[in-house]
């Protein structure tokens, strides 16, 4: 596989069960944007995660401010 660099596409043509219902944010990584193709038309079917998305369910204690 060639070397990937920020801004490249990548397309995976299958992930078995490793799609996004095993998908997590584990280690604070964000969640790609999710795309269908067909034929040569392509759609959003999900939005890429934000770093706001990551952490706006987060709560700070008082005691930590």
């Amino acid at each position: 596989m060639p070397e990937l660099n920020e801004g490249d596409y990548l397309a995976v043509m299958s992930a078995g069960s490793y799609g996004f219902s095993m998908a997590s944010n584990y280690n604070c990584r964000l969640k790609p944007a999710e795309i269908m193709v067909k034929g040569n038309k392509f759609y959003t079917t999900r939005k890429r995660d934000s770093y706001l998305d990551l952490v706006k369910k987060d709560v700070i204690p008082d005691f930590l401010r």
